[in-house]
């Protein structure tokens, strides 16, 4: 793929209009000119970006969709892909919080260059680090994570801050909608991967975003243990479910200090036990050998 045409995806819940405003003026800050930006008010109002500064000149501006209600992270971001492949001059989505910030001004160069050299480039990962440049383990996409640094080839990938293929999600499926909120990463992932397509993480594509903790979210304990049932049933072979989940059992026992939070896991597991978790479509067992290769096998 020779320089790749770049669309840019945020969605927001219309409570951090300064936020977004500087997100999008580092968009229009950069070296290479994206051929397409959607904003999506998700479930909210929004100010009128079209003719944002730096951006008006785009063809049609910054398109801006205002959904009528709040369909999670992965289901807007879906309505923001469906429009992106709607417009059919886009190869290569980058989405980015809504309150983060690109710093550099070729990060979109630097998409560009990575996805032209690999045709085989399914995701591009990058890093995420606060305002005093500081990256939370949580965020380093492998298991040994004590170098932020270390670019290279891995199974996942941060939300926060990312490219997508749009030639891989014409193969995979876009973002599994029903998750909502936790684990819809991983599911992409695995999905990708099982595909044959590369995940690559490259820290040199910095996304400044504030240091926060995903259990400031009410619903994160009962969500995480849902979609990670549902992840395992949906993507895994049968021996490695069991396996799977007995592992975050054990994790989320040793991990977790609240008791309330502890339940509220609890519930969201027999949730994901007894609900619907959307097309069974386990991995293949080369997939499970190529993530262990790449030091992260799917049990853990």
């Amino acid at each position: 793929m020779s320089e790749p045409r770049i669309g840019v995806s945020v969605v927001t819940m219309g409570d951090r209009p300064q936020q977004v405003e500087a997100l999008l003026a580092s968009v229009a800050m950069q070296d290479v000119r994206p051929a397409r930006v959607v904003v999506v008010g998700n479930g909210s109002p929004l100010p009128d970006y079209g003719s944002f500064p730096g951006l008006e000149d785009l063809s049609g501006g910054v398109t801006v969709l205002e959904l009528d209600e709040n369909l999670g992270c992965p289901g807007g971001r879906n309505e923001a892909l469906e429009e992106l492949a709607g417009f059919g001059d886009v190869d290569v989505v980058i989405e980015l919080d809504d309150d983060g910030l690109l710093v550099d001004k070729d990060v979109f160069r630097t998409v560009q260059e990575l996805y032209a050299a690999d045709p085989d480039l399914g995701i591009v990962g990058f890093r995420i680090a606060d305002e005093h440049g500081g990256t939370q383990r949580r965020h380093v996409p492998r298991l040994r994570a004590k170098d932020p640094m270390r670019p290279g080839p891995v199974t996942a990938f941060l939300g926060g801050g990312h490219a997508l293929s749009m030639r891989m999600l014409a193969e995979t499926g876009p973002w599994p909608a029903e998750f909502f909120f936790t684990h819809e990463e991983t599911d992409l992932s695995w999905r990708a991967l099982d595909a044959g397509w590369k995940i690559l993480y490259e820290p040199r594509l910095l996304l400044q975003h504030p240091r926060t903790s995903p259990a400031r979210h009410a619903v994160y304990y009962r969500m995480t243990a849902r979609n990670r049932v549902w992840l395992a049933r949906r993507n895994l072979p049968l021996p490695l479910v069991p396996a799977y989940l007995g592992t975050w059992i054990l994790l989320t026992a040793a991990r977790t200090r609240s008791a309330s939070g502890l339940r509220a896991w609890g519930a969201g597991f027999a949730e994901g036990v007894r609900t619907e978790c959307g097309e069974r479509k386990p991995m293949r067992w080369r997939t499970v050998w190529r993530m262990t290769r790449l030091g992260r096998p799917p049990v853990i």
